[in-house]
């Protein structure tokens, strides 16, 4: 699992954090700091960075009881509150929440791309040339693709390409899977190849 920062003027923004260095923690002295997770259940250290920085977390919002019911066939007992991603967050309030999908243009100027599920997002971080990917493009060592293995059994991943492809209109230089490491434009468009 990979997490990345971008340290950017006043502005440090830790995406999907996990084990954050020291480094970082000196960088976000004096900076408008926030944390974005790409999907609710990377939420990682996203709570120990909250409780020890006060920052906001931007996120797509968890699966809810009805989520689960109609994409694992899960009875109500079985689906519960819903998901437990993000409760620290959500329900008990201990952090300031900021809620977005698919879709939408967050404050810090990333585009919000549909991923493999609703809440599983691409995000395209203008100022960087980068993409950064949740679950839905990954690296298991077999170079980025898009992840077949977590897919819903009723989306193909020719839907999921489809979905993708505007990314390769943009300037993409920097591809920033959380599961893999960084790559490049080249490794995007194999990726997204109709194969």
């Amino acid at each position: 699992m990979s997490s990345y920062a971008i340290a950017e003027g006043e502005r440090l923004l830790l995406f999907d954090p996990l084990a954050v260095p020291s480094e970082l923690w000196d960088l976000s002295a004096g900076r408008e700091t926030a944390i974005v997770l790409t999907a609710p259940w990377h939420e990682r250290d996203a709570q120990s960075l909250v409780e020890r920085l006060g920052v906001p977390v931007y996120t797509p919002l968890p699966d809810t009881a009805q989520d689960l019911m109609d994409m694992y066939g899960l009875t109500a007992e079985q689906a519960g509150d819903g998901s437990p991603d993000l409760v620290w967050l959500l329900r008990e309030k201990k952090g300031e929440a900021r809620p977005y999908s698919s879709g939408d243009r967050l404050p810090f100027g990333a585009d919000v791309f549909p991923g493999h599920k609703a809440n599983d997002t691409v995000l395209w971080v203008e100022s960087q040339r980068a993409v950064i990917s949740g679950d839905t493009l990954v690296d298991f060592g077999r170079g980025l693709e898009i992840n077949e293995r977590w897919l819903h059994p009723v989306v193909t991943r020719e839907e999921i390409a489809e979905g993708l492809r505007l990314l390769l209109a943009l300037p993409v230089e920097h591809v920033l899977a959380t599961h893999g490491g960084p790559t490049g434009r080249a490794a995007l468009e194999r990726a997204l190849s109709s194969s």
